[in-house]
Formats: C-alpha cells, structure tokens, sequence
C-alpha cells in the first residue's frame, strides 16, 4: 500500500518557532518544539506546580498529571511503566546506569567507537572502577562508511562478555545499526547484555524496545519535538543486574526507584502526553508519512552533494530509508568546515552546523578528521524540498564564488 503523502503545511503549522525567518537544519542537535507541548508545560506550572503525593485536588492533579507522562513515555517504546526513567540528559541517565551495574574482576565489556561520548564514556570509567577487559569495537571497513555489524562484534566477545554497547543510529553518518540483530548477537553469550543510544534514530522511527531485544535504551524527548528531557528503558530482567543508588526506603522496584534521583522535572514528564498524542505511535501512517517526506529531503540533498568530486559525505550515500536517516555529514575539499558554514549563514537564513558533535572518536580516530570534523545538515520531516534545495543553492553559490577567485 502507497504511503499518503504528508500535509506539510498543517505539519508546519504545529511547531511555533517554524513560523519565523529561520531555517532548522541542526535538528540533530534538538528539534523545534510543539505547540500543544509549550501549552502543556505552561499549564501545568500555571495549574499543577506543587509536590507529587498530596492529597488535597492541586496535588492529586499534579500527581495524576505526572503519572499519565509515565504511562505515556513506557506504552511509546511498548515497556512496562516500571521498566522506564526519565531524567535530564542521555548522558546522565548512562552515567547513573553505570553506577548501578556490578560486574566482576576480569569480566568484559565491549564499547562501540561509532558513539557518541554519552554512551562511551560511563563505560570506560566503569571499567576502570570495576577492573573490568575494556574492548573497542572499530568497524573492520572503516573508509567514509564504517559500520557496526555483527559479525565484527561476534569476533570480540567470548564467554566473559557482560555489556555490548552501541548506537541505533549515529549522529554523525546518519546510519541505521541493524540493532536487533546485534542483540540475537549478544544474547548468545549467557547473562551479556546490550545498551543502545537512540538519540539519534528516535526522531525518524517508531520504537519497540521489546521487538529490538534490547536491555537498555535510551533517547532524548528534546529531539523528538518534545521537552528538554531523556528517557532511559531497562528490562525487568536486566534490572537484576543494577543496584539501587536511591535513598535506602525506596523498594528499588521500578527503573525510576533504582535510578531515577529525583532528576527529571515534573512539568516536562507530563508533556511527554502531547508528543505521544502527536505520534500516534498506534497509527502506522503517521510513520510512512514521516519516513516518505524524510527520504525526499535526504534524496534532494545526497543527489546534490554525490554529483560533486569535490565532496565526500560520510555515511551512507543512498537516500534509501531503510540504511539511513537525513542527518547528512559531508566536508569539501580545499574548504574548512566552519569556515563553510559560517560563509553560508552570513546571508542567508539557514541554521545548520559543523565540528565532531560529541563524536570525536568516530570522527578523529575513526574517520581521520581533524578538529574541523564535518559539515552537518540534519533534517527532520517538518523541513520541506524547497529548503533543502536553497541550502543546496545557497552552498553552491558560496563554493563556486571561492573557486572563481
């Protein structure tokens, strides 16, 4: 069945800071946020803003109010309300899951170099706490596309593997990781267990955690139209291999109880009901609109950058949706990425970006980058053809102006 094309307008229409005279082309970085989201927050914090637990009509529905985010956020990704935590960043709420993972001398974890440092770093401080065998999964191919594949992770683990770490989408090459694969993978290994940073793919798809075969996931709600707020799924099972780091009367027994901390603020969980209400993860043609006007703006933008020598774009060069999402990383010869992007900004109103975005060692050690890193222009399905193809115009120019002096 053909997907119905997305009314682009009414989408627009959605999102306040799109009606404006700026171009969102750093979406990667966090995307523009929804109306009924803004509205929500405001509300609550005009209406609800006492403490969760009363028993007087405010605080019930303040209480009410943070529960039905809950609800929201763990029926999103299809997990129990008890296998969900909300905190402020990816970042932290890796930091925290790494404090709670006990492992044993001599035991082994296994770290993606295609990563973001939110999902690199907690694991190699916790193996040197936990005199833990520290092994770097580097993509056997590397060139302008490395990929994560299970085959290259099959050739590392051994019976002492305990973690798999790894990205389903990176923020720099835009590449889709075949993550449930990767998990019948780890899964070989009795007690192994994977950990996957979303925040990146979480944006472009539907979730289902439980179909991934995942034990931990997480992603950032400011990516996918939402608040400034992470949410973090661990499996029931995989819960019995985390300590508890909450005050000694809590049970421990839900994610949030282990390791929630207090770090996720009430105003911005129970808005994660709009964001959902917008997906409609229920309704499959919601994502075939969005994945249909992506592949569009991906295909508009690669057909340009690969019909060009002088261009290299790291990641995948075909617009096809199932190997990669439109965060599109290039670098130009003869051109320095800031240098680039600041010429293309100054007369125009495009906002998009270049450096190693928190990546650096896919991009300096994987990559071979310098401290420039790459240019990135990362679309979300709000953006239309017509944008990209003034950027696409918008760098010509710029290029061509250097090249004829």
């Amino acid at each position: 069945m053909t997907s119905s094309p997305m009314d682009i307008s009414n989408t627009r229409s959605k999102f306040p800071a799109l009606q404006q005279d700026q171009v969102f082309f750093d979406n990667a970085g966090g995307s523009q946020i929804l109306g009924t989201v803004i509205e929500s927050i405001a509300n609550y914090l005009s209406s609800t803003n006492v403490q969760l637990g009363a028993s007087y009509k405010v605080g019930k529905a303040s209480t009410a109010r943070y529960a039905a985010g809950v609800v929201a956020g763990a029926k999103y990704i299809n997990a129990q309300e008890s296998e969900i935590v909300y905190g402020s960043s990816t970042t932290q709420l890796f930091r925290n899951l790494a404090h709670s993972l006990q492992f044993n001398q001599g035991d082994e974890i296994i770290v993606s170099l295609v990563d973001h440092e939110a999902n690199i770093a907690p694991w190699v401080d916790l193996a040197e706490r936990q005199k833990l065998v520290l092994k770097w999964w580097a993509p056997s191919k590397t060139s302008t596309n490395p990929k994560l594949e299970p085959a290259d992770l099959e050739a590392l683990m051994t019976p002492q593997t305990r973690l798999v770490t790894c990205t389903h989408c990176s923020n720099i090459l835009g590449s889709i990781t075949n993550v449930k694969a990767i998990a019948t993978s780890v899964h070989k290994i009795p007690g192994a267990l994977l950990c996957v940073d979303a925040v990146a793919y979480a944006p472009h798809r539907r979730i289902d955690v439980k179909d991934l075969g995942v034990d931990f996931y997480a992603f950032s709600w400011y990516k996918v139209y939402g608040p400034h707020i992470s949410m973090l799924y661990a499996s029931r099972a995989a819960q019995r291999h985390m300590r508890s780091l909450n005050h000694f009367f809590k049970s421990g027994d839900s994610l949030e109880d282990k390791i929630g901390l207090a770090g996720a603020s009430y105003e911005l969980m129970q808005a994660i009901t709009a964001v959902v209400d917008y997906l409609s993860p229920v309704d499959e043609g919601v994502w075939d609109a969005v994945k249909v006007q992506e592949r569009s703006l991906q295909e508009t933008l690669l057909q340009y950058l690969n019909s060009r020598p002088d261009i290299t774009v790291y990641g995948e060069t075909s617009a096809d949706g199932v190997v990669r999402v439109p965060t599109v990383a290039f670098r130009v010869k003869g051109w320095n990425s800031k240098e680039l992007v600041e010429m293309v900004e100054k007369d125009t109103n495009f906002g998009f970006r270049w450096g190693a975005f928190y990546s650096n060692r896919l991009v300096h050690e994987l990559l071979g980058l310098d401290e420039d890193g790459v240019v990135r222009i990362s679309m979300v399905h709000y953006n239309t053809v017509d944008e990209v193809k003034g950027i696409i115009a918008a760098i010509d120019k710029v290029l061509s102006q250097k090249s004829s002096t």
